[in-house]
């Protein structure tokens, strides 16, 4: 099973509709895909799902599990202040440690509205995975620009579609 994780807990996220893309290519090579969106955690997990409370949030380890069975992931990770979401820094925190993500492989994909397309939040997040002991695909696939290159569902630069497709196919193989 790949989850495809929702990086911000922001409501009817352009991250949310990448992810529903990417979600599309993986079904279109017959890989089982679920949709993890942080925007659907509990208001209250930051208090009672961390730290002293991890595991007594019955809400919360529901997306834990989702966590736990899948071994490997998408990140659809927009870029919030030159970085990642702090939302989702602080799910990865929630999660069981050691890490539920070690040894588990995972694909970034970074979208912005700017030039870089998330290349700096893409880096931030790699590294807090690489200290977790996740194996990151090399492809990492950036849409800058996300006004014009991404519309209707559809990302409509022709590289960065190819690209997108390329790392779909590398991750189900990975």
């Amino acid at each position: 099973m790949i989850t495809i994780v929702v990086g911000t807990n922001r409501r009817r996220s352009k991250s949310k509709q990448v992810a529903l893309f990417y979600q599309k290519l993986l079904s279109d090579l017959n890989a089982e895909s679920q949709l993890l969106d942080i925007a659907d955690l509990p208001d209250d997990f930051i208090r009672s799902a961390l730290y002293e409370n991890n595991g007594k949030n019955e809400s919360f380890n529901t997306y834990r599990q989702m966590m736990q069975e899948s071994d490997k992931y998408v990140f659809i990770v927009p870029e919030y202040n030159n970085s990642y979401p702090g939302a989702l820094k602080v799910f990865i925190d929630g999660l069981s440690y050691p890490s539920e993500l070690l040894h588990k492989k995972a694909a970034l994909v970074g979208i912005s509205d700017g030039v870089q397309g998330g290349a700096l939040a893409l880096s931030h997040l790699n590294d807090v995975f690489n200290y977790l002991g996740m194996n990151v695909l090399a492809q990492r696939v950036k849409i800058p620009f996300m006004k014009k290159n991404f519309l209707d569902g559809e990302i409509k630069d022709g590289l960065i579609d190819k690209l997108i497709r390329e790392q779909a196919e590398l991750l189900v193989k990975f």
